[in-house]
C-alpha cells in the first residue's frame, strides 16, 4: 500500500474520530456523554480532530523527508496545538494526540521512503532509526512544569515522551495484536476498539489518570481493566453492561484514561495504514 501525505493525514483524523465514536469508554468523551470531562464534549472533540488535518499533512511531509525532530517536527506540533486551542477556545482536547498520533503520521510517511513495504514493523523501525536518539533525549529533558513532568515528580512514572522514546511498545506490542485478534474472531469495530482500550489500560500507567488521582487511581484503573479482561472482556455477551458500569465508576472518581485513548487512536491509525482496515 502506498499513501500520500494527504491520505495519511486523513487516516489519522479518521482514527481519532473512530476513538471518539467508541462507547462505553470509562471516563472518556463519546457521542453518549462527556465522561469525566466537564470542559469538553463530543462535538468539540470532533472539531478539534478535524482541525489537525492540515498539520498532519505537514508532519507527514516532514517525516517523509526525514527532517529533524527538534528543528522540524516539534515546531509543527506546536503550530498544530496553537490551531487546536484556537478552535476549542483554549480547551486542551488533543495535545497528547498531536504528539503521539502526529509522530506516527511522520513515521508512516518515512517508512514508505525507507522500506520496501508498509508494515507495523517498518513503521516502528522508521521511528527508531530516524528519530530514536532525539526522542530519547527529549524524554530525558522532560519539562518538570509540564503535565508529564509533574506526574513524574509526584509518582516516579513516565508518560508519552518515554513511550515514544521506546517506539510505542503499547501500540505495537499490545494495541495492534489485541485489535487484530478481536477483528479476526468477529468483534465489530466498536467492541474491538473497546477491547483494545481495556488492554492498554491494563498494561500502562496512564499519566492522565495519575495526574488526576495519583498512584491509587492508577492502580484502580489498571486493576479494573485487568478484571474486565479476565472476565472475557468484549468477547462476553454482557460486556457492554460491565463496561458501562465502569464508565459510571470512573466518572464518579473523576478519572479518564486519556493517554490510553490517544494510544487507541495510534493503534487504529497504524492498523488502517498497514492494510488492516
Amino acid at each position: 500500500m502506498s499513501l500520500d501525505d494527504q491520505a495519511i493525514a486523513r487516516a489519522a483524523v479518521t482514527a481519532m474520530r473512530d476513538e471518539l465514536q467508541a462507547y462505553p469508554k470509562p471516563g472518556l468523551v463519546s457521542p453518549v456523554d462527556s465522561g469525566a470531562h466537564a470542559d469538553m464534549d463530543f462535538d468539540l472533540m470532533c472539531r478539534s480532530a478535524d482541525s489537525l488535518l492540515s498539520p498532519f499533512v505537514a508532519l507527514a511531509a516532514a517525516g517523509r523527508a526525514g527532517h529533524a525532530f527538534d528543528q522540524s517536527l516539534v515546531p509543527l506540533g506546536v503550530e498544530a496545538e496553537r490551531g487546536m486551542l484556537a478552535i476549542t477556545g483554549g480547551v486542551n482536547t488533543h495535545r497528547g494526540a498531536i504528539f503521539s498520533v502526529g509522530l506516527l503520521v511522520a513515521a508512516i510517511a518515512r517508512a514508505q521512503t525507507v522500506s520496501a513495504s508498509l508494515s507495523p514493523a517498518a513503521v516502528r523501525a522508521a521511528l527508531r532509526e530516524t528519530w530514536g536518539d532525539a526522542l530519547s533525549a527529549h524524554a530525558a529533558r522532560s519539562d518538570e512544569a509540564s503535565h508529564g513532568g509533574l506526574v513524574r515528580r509526584r509518582t516516579g512514572r513516565d508518560g508519552a515522551r518515554r513511550e515514544a522514546a521506546r517506539a510505542f511498545p503499547a501500540v505495537f506490542e499490545t494495541g495492534l495484536p489485541i485489535y487484530r485478534h478481536a477483528r479476526e474472531v468477529g468483534l465489530d469495530d466498536n467492541s474491538a476498539g473497546i477491547q483494545t482500550l481495556f488492554a492498554l489500560m491494563a498494561s500502562i500507567d496512564d499519566t492522565t489518570v495519575l495526574y488526576r488521582g495519583g498512584l491509587r487511581a492508577g492502580s484502580f484503573v489498571r486493576q479494573s481493566a485487568a478484571d474486565f479482561l479476565a472476565d472475557g472482556g468484549c468477547h462476553q455477551p454482557d460486556w457492554f453492561e460491565k463496561a458501562e458500569a465502569l464508565h459510571r465508576a470512573f466518572i464518579a472518581r473523576n478519572l479518564s484514561a486519556g493517554g490510553c485513548a490517544d494510544l487507541l487512536a495510534c493503534t487504529l491509525l497504524v492498523s488502517r495504514c498497514c492494510g488492516d482496515a
